[in-house]
């Protein structure tokens, strides 16, 4: 079955990698009139995208009133269809018409402060606006090192790596080795990604509140400052429709560097919580963030209230 299957996942790869190299030359105009279109398909068709962000927002935004709920999630979807469709620009463009389309920049300061005292730099990228843009800029202006797991589609995976390496980038295993390579490159005094909004396997993370709830959320993050003496920002590349992106940089929640890990996680989801207030449509809310609450609940009837998927 799997040999069977190869020349559909060839296939597939490579009308993705078509669609990339035919969408990277055209205008932000014309990708954000797509997306406008895209999304709302998207939000009628696909059950489960849909589902999964009108939940979240239904827990994250409580007193929202529940027609504004829903135009919020049709709003986070075409958000998210023009992310993929800007996919062609971020990896593929001439380097200068993505560095023209980052129209503003704010608190590169933090950045340059932390390296001019000789410490190295954690940057939290949450799903939110283009995170591929803003990794083509950091990797453009500092050393960087960020961690990368294959994608699913495995014919692809050079697509992608070359994409996110082209401006120097040095992309790291989701391991141990992984790992050592951040500590090497924060003794460094350089600059390193870390997605703080993604659930880690089972042993790896703990319970923290998100919007109030709990989520299941990655301990490396206090490793890392605790054998390096490194500072940690928030950065996110949020979408001006059709004319480019404004790079935000965040001073990271001071509970970051608690060497208490429960303590460390809340502050790094009320980091991401900062930087989804920028704009709330633009951050990825059909992503699964309570999965594990809802896992390790099952089988408790008294815990009926946390079973949202």
């Amino acid at each position: 079955m799997a040999k069977r299957n190869k020349p559909i996942h060839t296939l597939q790869a490579q009308a993705i990698a078509a669609l990339w190299h035919a969408l990277a030359g055209r205008r932000l105009t014309t990708l954000w009139r797509l997306a406008r279109w895209t999304g709302p398909l998207v939000h009628r068709f696909s059950q489960r995208e849909r589902e999964v962000t009108e939940i979240n927002l239904a827990q994250v935004y409580p007193d929202l009133d529940p027609a504004a709920r829903r135009r919020l999630a049709r709003e986070s979807l075409t958000h998210s269809a023009a992310t993929m469709l800007e996919l062609g620009l971020a990896w593929m463009a001439e380097p200068a018409r993505v560095e023209a389309a980052i129209v503003e920049v704010h608190g590169r300061e933090l950045l340059d402060e932390v390296r001019a005292e000789g410490r190295g730099v954690i940057v939290l990228a949450p799903h939110f606006g283009n995170w591929e843009v803003l990794n083509f800029w950091l990797s453009s202006h500092f050393p960087f090192t960020a961690m990368y797991e294959p994608p699913k589609l495995h014919r692809l995976d050079p697509v992608i790596r070359r994409g996110r390496e082209r401006m120097g980038a040095s992309l790291v295993p989701t391991n141990p080795r992984g790992v050592a390579a951040l500590l090497k490159a924060l003794k460094r005094s350089e600059a390193i990604g870390i997605l703080p909004d993604q659930e880690p396997s089972w042993g790896s993370g703990v319970f923290a509140p998100f919007f109030g709830r709990p989520a299941y959320t990655a301990t490396l993050l206090p490793k890392l400052v605790a054998r390096t003496e490194a500072r940690v920002v928030t950065g996110v590349a949020r979408r001006l429709p059709g004319q480019g992106f404004a790079l935000h940089f965040l001073p990271a929640d001071e509970r970051v560097y608690s060497p208490d890990e429960t303590e460390s996680a809340t502050g790094v989801n009320a980091s991401v919580e900062a930087a989804i207030a920028l704009d709330p449509a633009q951050y990825q809310w059909e992503y699964k963030r309570y999965r594990k609450v809802v896992q390790k609940l099952e089988g408790h009837p008294e815990h009926e209230s946390f079973r949202i998927y």
